[in-house]
């Protein structure tokens, strides 16, 4: 009798011990799980503020030469010819306008002309959306540009 009570006793023993080798498997794989979808998401983000950046630059350049307009730029991250992320660019806003001290003056200035140069902040606003988890990135940046005045007086009123 003492010999089956032993038995029993062992039999118990080892499915407490395979109960707890089974939870400590099941949460290892849940833990993984889980820092593999935050190293994912951190992926993502890092390379969606890349695809705004890149957008932003993209971008910059038409300011001198045409009205700035809102847009949707594709950009192609792993440079494979395939674009990775659309990024929709909010129309460039001109914040603020100085005049530029470091071009001096022309000593004739004729009337309804100006030999100025301008100082011109811009604030430029990129967006990336994932559009099968719903998440976003949203990049602001800021630009100086010098324009000429004709230049200034079209872009910033």
């Amino acid at each position: 009798m003492n010999a089956s009570r032993h038995r029993g006793f062992a039999l118990i023993t080892a499915l407490i011990m395979l109960l707890l080798l089974t939870v400590l498997v099941t949460s290892s794989f849940t833990l993984s799980k889980v820092n593999l979808d935050v190293v994912s998401n951190q992926q993502w983000r890092n390379e969606a503020l890349a695809a705004a950046d890149d957008a932003i630059e993209q971008v910059i350049p038409s300011l001198t030469g045409s009205i700035p307009a809102a847009q949707t730029i594709g950009v192609d991250i792993n440079r494979d010819h395939i674009d990775d992320y659309e990024v929709a660019v909010a129309q460039p806003e001109c914040i603020r306008v100085s005049v530029a001290t470091q071009v001096a003056p022309s000593s004739l200035t004729l009337e309804g002309m100006s030999s100025s140069t301008w100082n011109t902040e811009w604030e430029l606003v990129a967006s990336v959306l994932d559009p099968s988890t719903g998440a976003s990135v949203r990049v602001r940046s800021g630009v100086r540009l010098l324009l000429s005045d004709a230049r200034k007086n079209q872009l910033c009123p």
